[in-house]
């Protein structure tokens, strides 16, 4: 198999909610949002993430969308260049209402000190997760 692109899909419950989010994060818009569909890039190389409204998915994918209060469907990790960045991202973050589950900036220090990485693990209004790295090695 060789694809020529790789994408994901998300389930959301308010794509206006959602391309705000996304939005004040500096994320690129690919395309316009509609009723049921906001597409952004993410990284260098444009990886799309699709936030889908929750029962347009479930139509495609011919079931539930996973619960994400009692679970996780995938973790996305989004590498940073400067400790500046890192801090100013997860400020961002908060800003933009994401809830933070963690950031070793205050939690789990034992993390960096092993690792050399500072990390922060939070979750988008829907509660998708994602990682934010810097490693200063």
């Amino acid at each position: 198999m060789n694809p020529k692109q790789m994408w994901a899909n998300l389930g959301v419950e308010n794509i206006e909610r959602t391309t705000k989010f996304y939005k004040s994060l500096g994320f690129k818009l690919n395309g316009s949002p509609s009723n049921d569909l906001v597409s952004f890039f993410f990284g260098p190389d444009n990886f799309v993430i699709h936030f889908f409204k929750k029962e347009q998915l479930e139509v495609s994918l011919e079931s539930k969308v996973a619960d994400l209060n009692n679970g996780n469907e995938v973790m996305f990790s989004l590498a940073i260049e400067s400790k500046t960045e890192y801090d100013h991202c997860v400020e961002k973050i908060k800003k933009a209402g994401g809830k933070i589950i963690f950031d070793s900036n205050f939690d789990r220090k034992e993390f960096y000190d092993k690792n050399g990485f500072f990390v922060c693990v939070f979750t988008d209004p829907d509660g998708h997760k994602f990682n934010l790295l810097y490693n200063d090695n």
